[in-house]
Order: structure tokens, then C-alpha cells, then sequence
């Protein structure tokens, strides 16, 4: 069954290696966990609804305190501290479960008939706080797309597949699959993460190089909204006017729950495999990268993990053994203190896949990289989609985790990934306490590269000290991301915990228009308020 207050299965656990928790303590120090409130005491908590009666919806609705309680947060960390401490402040006051488009137009009519508010909720994978309610005097009702999860249609000749926008990434690629189908969108959060949720935070999956964003991958769909049904057709590409489509995507519930999406799909590949290579240092390894995808070399998935996030990636890994075998042989071919690691991937025909392995190669040895195989690139696709499970495992050790992301152009990675990295690694130290920073970037363009940290710290002695210690490190780190020339999201979305931070990056123009469009789709400001536009 879902954890009700973390990350996934709750029968499934990632054990950190005991070389793991030394490397911790000697960089953080020793911590010791607090307290968890139990799903019993935290459902007493829970007032009773607010929704008024109405029979055209009572039986879409759950009021129930457990649901209520499942449906109240995200999962960024300020959500992990709020559902563990048992302080969750506002529950929705019920949870509706429409399998239909009849269905959520009704919950549509309900909330404009009663003057709700509505929160729309795909996998519940939020990072940035998009699902959790908000008290503004008004009864709130989150709609879960969970019962709208199958694939709908597949034209394939067009390689156009329509699916129900609850459907998480499992299904959709279990009901492709059997088509002979992808879609391609892998997402760290795959297994719980939504289509519809994809392109309301406009995703970005792993294996983006060969697929595309999701913006490549949204064709058009169905999107209910307060002023009625808005069909985006399908069209292989259009220069007439402004995109709607563009105009759902990134569009975090403001604008209408997206029901139904047409996405482009892709047969099967013939073969696929990642590879991994180590280079001596930091510059070598980012300038192998960039001419990877500026010289358009068909990688499907390309990652770089900085000297300390190899290093730390090694410490957790485990086996001992295998790992003093493989520095070894790195520092014999030269490569030793401050190496990087790069795990890149190849999909296609056979042909093609010997061609760019052959590419690759030939570029990473053109700069110190040296080839270690498919080895720990088929561990990286093993566990790619567990690594979230670490943070359950680091947080019954005392330690807290999160991630910051951004994008930005090649001339300015080294500057804006070094701020990110110092200020988070000094946030603390008025505190006296020390932060463990690492970095990869995850995602390319020949313009420029996201970047992508995460950073670990001791829990404080109570819940309140300890979420102003995330709110510190998170708060400082995000204004200076989009004062030095970083989007304040490149893959999670803005959701409420980073809208505060968008007019910088959008200008005041821009924002006035994203607001003049959700005024005209929501003029009561019903759907998902001060998500998106703080």
C-alpha cells in the first residue's frame, strides 16, 4: 500500500550500506530522528467537511478522514515534515473521484453552485506544494483523476494515443507496450506520476534527448473548465495564432482539469543500454557533454554527475569489494581525486545504436573519459526509478533531503551551479551546522543544461526549528537562482512554493498576461488558488 506520510510502497525499503552512514556522519555529523505522528492520531485531527449536499455529486465524494488526510500534501520536503510531525494545518474537505468527463463537468457545476474551491490531483508526486489546499474561508474539494487511467484510443498511423489524464506512467507504458508502443516519459517520479500531471507542470522526462519534453510529446486533449470544454486538436505542427496548447501546458490547474491527452508515441526500440564513463575532472567531463549535443550525437539519456555527487554515489552504493576494484582501475588510467561520472544512454536499431555508441566514445575519450561499459549503467536503469525511497531510509537516521533544480545556458553553468552549491553548503553555518551538497545535470540542450542538486542535513530538535532550516536553505537559494540568470524550475513546476519567485523570471508583462488567462478561464479564482500566481 502507498505510504500515507512518504515516498511510494510502504513494503518496499532502501537500506543505506554501513559505509553509507559513516560517509554521512563525517560530512553532516551524527543526527538523531524525530518522532513520527501516527495516520491514527492524525486523522483525529481532521474537522468535519464543509461540503454542502448535492445529489448530482455525493457519490463521486469521499469525506472520509483517511482519504482526506492522503490528499493533504505533496511530496517536497516542507509536505514530508508537515504529514511526520502530524501538523498538516488544512485537509481538503473531501476528495471527489470522477471516472468521466459528465463526471468532473458536474464537480465543475458543484463548486461554481457552492463556492468552492477546487484542486486538481494526478499522482500526488508534487515537489512544489501544486495539491496542498489552502484556507481562504471556503469549503476546498480535491479532485483525484485516479479512476481516468486508461488508454483510450491508438491511431497508429498517426502514432497518436489518447489516455485518461489519471493514468500514472506504469500503466501508460504497460498499455502501449502491448501495442507494440512508448511514449518515452520517464520521470524519477514514473511510478506514481500522472500524464495529465506531466503537462500541467510541463515534465521533463529522463530520456528526453531521444523523446522529447513533454511539450514535444502533447499532441492536444481535453481540458474541462468552469466556461465550458476546450478541445485541442491534433496537429503535426500550426502557425495559426498563439498555441492553446502551450497555454495548458505549465498551466498547474489554473486554467481547467486536463482529462484527456492525445500524445505522440513511438514503436519500440530494437535495443537499448546505458553506459557509464569516468573523466578526470569537472571541465573535461562538462566539455564532452555540451559536444555530445551540440554535435547532435542520438544519445537517448545523457547525466553528469559532479566530483562530490560521484563521490557520494560510490560511498552509497555498497559493495565494497566492487568499488576498490573499480578505483583501481580508474586510477590507473589517470583518473582519481575530483572524477566525474557520466551515464549516458543509447536506444534504436541495432545499427543505429552501434554508430552512436561509437560517436559517444569517440568524444569522451577525446576529452580524458574513460569507458567502463554497461555495468553500472544497467545499476543507474535498475534503480532509477528508487532512488526517492532514499530519503525514507536517511530520515529514520535523523538526516533531512531535498533537491533544488534549475536550467540555464552553457556560458553560465559554472557560475550559478558554484552559487547554488556554496550558499546551500554554508546556509547552516550560522547554526553551527553543515550541509552535504552534490550536483548532476540532468538534462541537455545545445543552448545550455539543467542543473539539478540535492542536499542533506541533520533534522533539528523539533519539527518547527527543523522546516525553518528548509525554509532558509530553500527560500535564499531560490532568489538567488533567478537573480543570476536560472529558471526557477526546469522540470517540478512553480506550484505555490515557488510562485513567489516567478515575476522575476517572467517580468512584470508577462506576469499581467498569465494572470489576464487565468481570469478569463477562472474569473472567482476557484481552480487551485495561489498555486501558479502567488
Amino acid at each position: 500500500m502507498r505510504r500515507w506520510n512518504g515516498w511510494g510502497d510502504d513494503q518496499f525499503n532502501l537500506e543505506l550500506p554501513a559505509q553509507g552512514q559513516a560517509f554521512l556522519e563525517q560530512r553532516v555529523g551524527s543526527a538523531s530522528p524525530l518522532q513520527d505522528a501516527t495516520l491514527e492520531k492524525v486523522c483525529l485531527k481532521v474537522p468535519a467537511t464543509r461540503l454542502p449536499a448535492d445529489a448530482k455529486v455525493d457519490d463521486l465524494i469521499d469525506t472520509s478522514a483517511e482519504v482526506r488526510v492522503r490528499h493533504a500534501r505533496g511530496q517536497s520536503l516542507v509536505d514530508w515534515l508537515a504529514l511526520r510531525s502530524g501538523e498538516i494545518g488544512t485537509f481538503p474537505d473531501g476528495v471527489a473521484f470522477p471516472d468521466s468527463n459528465s463526471d468532473v463537468r458536474a464537480l465543475l457545476r458543484y463548486a461554481n453552485d457552492h463556492d468552492l474551491h477546487l484542486i486538481p490531483y494526478g499522482g500526488g508526486t508534487s515537489v512544489a506544494g501544486h495539491i496542498n489546499p489552502i484556507d481562504q474561508g471556503k469549503p476546498v474539494l480535491t479532485v483525484s483523476l485516479a479512476k481516468m487511467n486508461r488508454l483510450l484510443d491508438l491511431d497508429r498511423e498517426s502514432q497518436l494515443a489518447t489516455f485518461g489524464a489519471g493514468t500514472p506512467g506504469p500503466l501508460v507504458e504497460a498499455q502501449l507496450r502491448a501495442h507494440g508502443y512508448t511514449l518515452g516519459h520517464f520521470p524519477q517520479s514514473f511510478e506514481l506520476s500522472t500524464i495529465g500531471g506531466w503537462v500541467a507542470s510541463r515534465s521533463s522526462g529522463q530520456q528526453s534527448l531521444r523523446y522529447g519534453r513533454i511539450e514535444q510529446l502533447f499532441a492536444g486533449g481535453r481540458i474541462e473548465t468552469l466556461q465550458g470544454t476546450l478541445d485541442l486538436p491534433t496537429l503535426p505542427a500550426c502557425s495559426a495564432g498563439p498555441d492553446i496548447r502551450e497555454m495548458i501546458l505549465g498551466s498547474e490547474g489554473r486554467l481547467g482539469l486536463i482529462t484527456e491527452v492525445k500524445a505522440r508515441v513511438s514503436h519500440l526500440a530494437d535495443q537499448e543500454a546505458f553506459y557509464v564513463v569516468f573523466f578526470p575532472g569537472w571541465e573535461q567531463a562538462k566539455t564532452a557533454c555540451r559536444k555530445l549535443v551540440q554535435n547532435r550525437i542520438p544519445l537517448s539519456m545523457l547525466r553528469l554527475s559532479n566530483a562530490i555527487e560521484t563521490e557520494t554515489q560510490l560511498a552509497l552504493a555498497g559493495h565494497p569489494q566492487l568499488i576498490g576494484v573499480l578505483e583501481k582501475f580508474l586510477s590507473f588510467r589517470g583518473v582519481r581525486e575530483g572524477k566525474c561520472m557520466m551515464t549516458f544512454g543509447i536506444t534504436g536499431s541495432k545499427a543505429q545504436c552501434r554508430s552512436t555508441l561509437a560517436q559517444a566514445r569517440k568524444v569522451c575519450s577525446a576529452h580524458g573519459g574513460v569507458y567502463t561499459g554497461t555495468k553500472l549503467g544497467a545499476k543507474w536503469a535498475e534503480k532509477r526509478f528508487t532512488m526517492p525511497y532514499f530519503r525514507e531510509a536517511l530520515w529514520q537516521m535523523g538526516y533531512a533531503v531535498d533537491t533544488l533544480e534549475t536550467a540555464t545556458d552553457w556560458d553560465n553553468v559554472d557560475n550559478l551551479l558554484n552559487r547554488i552549491e556554496s550558499n546551500l553548503r554554508e546556509g547552516l553555518s550560522k547554526d553551527g551546522e553543515r550541509t552535504h551538497v552534490f550536483t548532476h545535470l540532468s538534462h541537455f540542450y545545445g543552448q545550455g543544461c539543467s542543473i539539478y542538486t540535492t542536499y542533506v542535513f541533520r533534522v533539528a530538535d523539533t519539527y518547527p526549528e527543523t522546516v525553518a532550516r528548509w525554509q532558509h536553505l530553500k527560500n535564499t537559494t531560490s532568489e538567488l537562482i533567478v537573480r543570476n540568470r536560472g529558471t526557477i524550475s526546469h522540470q517540478h513546476g512553480v506550484g505555490k512554493d515557488h510562485a513567489p519567485f516567478l515575476p522575476v523570471e517572467k517580468g512584470e508583462l508577462g506576469m499581467r498576461a498569465i494572470r489576464a488567462l487565468t481570469d478569463s478561464f477562472d474569473p472567482d479564482a476557484r481552480l487551485n488558488p495561489k498555486t501558479l500566481l502567488d
